[in-house]
């Protein structure tokens, strides 16, 4: 009988861990099914094996004789754990292979060839991106519909009847007062109707408007942003917009703020981010113009302002109050995103189904 780990002295030890582990090589490497493999891993390596024992004991021996046993057991044990690995890999092949000589049909094989799973598309994995990095921040994500009521798509955003930016929302109209919302700024009000402030959310959806080239159509996918809360300022929407820039496009990214026109924000920001093709530089390592940015250092990536007093006014019984609350709100594409992120050419090429493209991401 083995004396017991607590009796060895450190050199009986070290012989005792170098005796099972010759033994247990030859046992592993003569396993010939992986039960017999599985009952021999729990006798020299399970909870209640020698080799663990040993190892448990060694925290009970002076500290200058603990190093040299604790080192040559955990590398006896690793050595034991690959082998049984190597060994299981190669059991499992051959009892899959005798499985496969004996059983003429084996249906639980994929097909020859195989159907490859499907993933999501690029439009639905950038919007989660985009929607995980601002739940991160303390947003909400919220929806709306989709056919929409004209006072909360332009009235109630501070475009009335007649107000020249609807000319640039052109899009279908249902009837005289429903339409295929043109961005999803309306769930501004119906959010805003729903809660009183604080209020902090994202809205993703569908959009639908009259344009088409290679960098717009028809219908598109977009973000709107708002947040609403006492002492919010523009700051706060520049550090936000930041670090969403840095989450997305990855580095020390930063953001620029350009003086733009929205009806519902004023002041109104355009928002670019600094070139991550070209280090903002605006040129190439070859010296050459950068081609994303056109050799400004700057691409343009969406639209902000802080909330006009106006838009409140429609919820002021909500206590949405502009002497009290301010609020900053941002709208971005997913597709223009995406576009930059993995240098899709022309956006129309996410919804041509080519299969080639899709697969790519």
């Amino acid at each position: 009988m083995s004396p017991e780990p607590a009796d060895m002295d450190p050199q009986q030890a070290l012989g005792r861990i170098e005796g099972l582990a010759r033994e247990a090589e030859a046992a592993i490497a003569g396993a010939r099914s992986s039960d017999e493999l599985e009952q021999l891993r729990v006798r020299y390596l399970g909870r209640k094996a020698e080799l663990t024992t040993i190892l448990r004991s060694i925290a009970a021996l002076p500290p200058e004789q603990r190093a040299e046993l604790g080192k040559r057991g955990n590398e006896a044990r690793r050595r034991l754990e690959t082998l049984v690995e190597e060994r299981a890999t190669a059991l499992e092949a051959a009892e899959l292979e005798r499985r496969l000589q004996q059983d003429r049909i084996d249906v639980t094989l994929p097909g020859d060839p195989p159907v490859p799973a499907g993933h999501l598309h690029l439009i639905t994995s950038t919007r989660r991106e985009i929607e995980d990095i601002f739940v991160g921040m303390g947003y909400r994500v919220v929806e709306g519909p989709e056919v929409e009521l004209d006072y909360y798509n332009f009235t109630a955003l501070n475009i009335p009847p007649g107000h020249p930016a609807r000319g640039l929302h052109d899009t279908f109209y249902c009837s005289d007062e429903t339409l295929l919302r043109t961005h999803t700024s309306p769930m501004q009000v119906r959010s805003m109707e729903q809660q009183e402030p604080p209020i902090y959310i994202v809205v993703p959806g569908r959009v639908y408007r009259r344009d088409a080239d290679a960098t717009h159509t028809p219908m598109f996918h977009q973000v709107e942003g708002l947040a609403v809360d006492e002492n919010i300022t523009l700051a706060d929407l520049r550090g936000t917009l930041q670090e969403f820039a840095r989450a997305i496009f990855g580095g020390a990214q930063r953001v620029r703020l350009r003086a733009g026109y929205f009806p519902f924000t004023e002041p109104s920001v355009e928002v670019d981010v600094s070139c991550f093709a070209c280090n903002a530089s605006g040129r190439r390592r070859d010296g050459s113009l950068c081609s994303l940015c056109k050799g400004s250092g700057w691409i343009e990536i969406l639209g902000a302002g802080m909330v006009d007093p106006n838009v409140f006014g429609f919820v002021a019984d909500r206590a949405y109050d502009p002497e009290r609350v301010q609020g900053f709100a941002f709208g971005l594409g997913i597709e223009r995103i995406a576009m930059l992120k993995h240098g899709v050419p022309d956006l129309r090429m996410y919804f041509e189904n080519d299969v080639r493209f899709l697969e790519q991401f």
